[in-house]
């Protein structure tokens, strides 16, 4: 990994941005990890980073607030959709993008889905992975979430249990702040089929996961989308498939009809 350069939010918090590829002309890929990972988990050892740069892209990957070596706030409100797209605005803002692909995974799907909506002048294209419309998360349970955080308690809900057992998993996450996350994505803007973007863009869902359903239908509602099984993942092992790894790679270079 190459040493993160920071970035300033627009309501001041750090996000961390990482530079790869040795050509500084080459065609940009901004690549955005999911919920509970980071740059380096979901891009750099999954081999994305690997095989876009050897596909001759230069890739711009960052921490989500709340992720990684990025900012991690506590409150609620710092993790709304128009900020997490706001995020993305303001790195390719300072880093002087004029034009860039998009490639993003879970959160970074959703994230991507309204960043081509508010970007189309720069997002030319994008591979939106494990994307869903977030009503899933609506049933999450907030306390017992922070009661399990800060004393242990045992959380009886399944989709609560799995989501915060995903983000211990890593000891460098803040429970805290992604508990914070998703309470601040709760009830948020979603993707909406009737308000689709309009550059090309490849969905992929793995055939274990249970939200393809959704991604489908997100994809047969855009324009000039497309979609692909990952064969045999789930949503939690999806990114480091070489199926969903070459054919993200083919799209990104246009080798997909559009």
């Amino acid at each position: 990994m190459p040493a993160p350069q920071h970035v300033m939010a627009t309501d001041g918090v750090r996000l961390a941005t990482y530079d790869f590829g040795e050509d500084p002309l080459a065609p940009v890929v901004i690549a955005v990890h999911g919920f509970s990972s980071s740059a380096h988990d979901n891009w750099v050892v999954t081999g994305w980073v690997r095989d876009l740069t050897r596909a001759g892209f230069r890739v711009l990957a960052y921490d989500q607030r709340g992720h990684g070596a990025s900012g991690k706030p506590h409150e609620p409100a710092a993790y709304s959709m128009p900020q997490l797209v706001a995020d993305l605005e303001s790195v390719i803002d300072t880093w002087l993008l004029d034009d860039a692909a998009y490639l993003g995974y879970s959160l970074g799907g959703r994230v991507g889905w309204f960043g081509a909506i508010e970007l189309p002048h720069i997002v030319t294209r994008a591979v939106l992975g494990g994307i869903s419309d977030g009503e899933r998360l609506t049933g999450f349970d907030l306390e017992a979430a922070r009661r399990h955080a800060a004393d242990g308690s045992p959380i009886a809900d399944p989709l609560t249990r799995a989501y915060t057992e995903l983000a211990e998993r890593n000891p460098a996450n803040d429970v805290e702040a992604l508990i914070a996350l998703i309470e601040g994505m709760n009830g948020g803007a979603q993707p909406d089929p009737d308000e689709a973007p309009t550059q090309p863009v490849l969905f992929a869902t793995g055939t274990e996961d249970p939200i393809i359903g959704i991604s489908r239908e997100l994809a047969a509602a855009t324009p000039r989308g497309t979609f692909v099984e990952i064969p045999g993942r789930t949503h939690f092992n999806a990114p480091p498939s070489g199926d969903f790894r070459r054919a993200g790679v083919a799209f990104l270079r246009g080798e997909h009809a559009d």
